[in-house]
């Protein structure tokens, strides 16, 4: 017998069925060309999450919901934070991995908290992402939190070739994981470093895996893909903040629907001294750092 048929890797049909059902979910939204979410049609969106559930079930041994919750009407999110009280904690960091099923090894982290000295302001130039004290805040410093900025002109979704980014009507920028072909140009795009590649095959221990998901959010991504922040889209689709909002230990972090004259956003864009970063860029994003003291 030939010894190259002997060392055939086998396939258990736990694997095959796997495999079998990510596939039909990529041919299911697929087979007509690139589509955005809610222009596919009902029966054949709710075949593809069906499948998706079916594969992550396997894979991780727990029963895995995938939403399609379209964007609420009237409501265009916006955040805000307050430079003035975050101290750096970097609990919002770890609150994100968890709910948005982030590879725990290596661990991709969405939120990045910059150290900057008081005396040099905002300057990313002397920012430190890599500062570890015993106690936090620290003196002579002050912290600037950055993820997606969720831009209203979004030089991200401008260069991907393959359409599998784009603005939703609510605001959020999106990823389609399933069109995201990994070339990494949305990244080299973005001025604010928000984008990150999964290099590597996610790790998620099924113990942690956020069973709530949604298509365009947190669903447990493949390796050679691009995600980033999309404002916890599976739950301020539902009425929730997201859960760096909720983990703030000082409340330094605001979160509303931009649209409303009596929201909190609105309030704080109208009396606040508000700031965007990289003004210059014409990015208009609709992440607002403000200081309210």
């Amino acid at each position: 017998m030939d010894s190259t048929l002997e060392k055939k890797p086998q396939v258990t049909r736990r694997q095959f069925a796997s495999c079998a059902a990510a596939a039909a979910a990529g041919f299911v939204l697929t087979a007509c060309g690139p589509r955005r979410l809610h222009e596919v049609p009902t029966d054949r969106l709710k075949l593809a999450l069906a499948a998706m559930e079916r594969e992550y079930r396997a894979k991780f041994g727990k029963a895995v919901h995938v939403a399609d919750t379209p964007a609420i009407p009237g409501v265009l999110f916006a955040y805000a934070l307050d430079i003035s009280r975050c101290v750096g904690c970097r609990r919002c960091v770890h609150a994100c991995v968890d709910e948005n099923n982030q590879s725990r090894d290596p661990e991709v982290q969405w939120i990045r908290v910059l150290q900057m000295e008081k005396e040099k302001g905002v300057d990313f130039g002397h920012a430190n992402p890599y500062y570890e004290p015993a106690t936090v805040p620290e003196d002579g410093h002050f912290y600037v939190p950055v993820a997606c900025q969720q831009c209203r002109n979004p030089p991200c979704t401008k260069v991907c070739p393959t359409g599998a980014t784009w603005t939703e009507k609510d605001g959020i920028v999106v990823i389609d994981y399933d069109w995201c072909i990994g070339c990494r140009c949305c990244m080299a795009a973005c001025p604010y470093g928000a984008r990150h590649f999964n290099w590597g095959e996610p790790t998620i221990p099924s113990g942690v895996l956020n069973t709530e998901t949604h298509y365009l959010g947190n669903r447990p991504r493949p390796k050679g893909v691009v995600e980033k922040c999309t404002w916890c889209i599976q739950r301020t689709r539902n009425g929730r903040y997201p859960a760096c909002v909720e983990v703030c230990p000082v409340g330094a972090r605001k979160f509303g629907n931009l649209l409303d004259p009596d929201s909190e956003i609105r309030y704080i864009i109208e009396h606040k001294r508000v700031m965007v970063l990289k003004e210059e860029l014409n990015t208009v994003p609709k992440f607002f750092y403000f200081y309210a003291t």
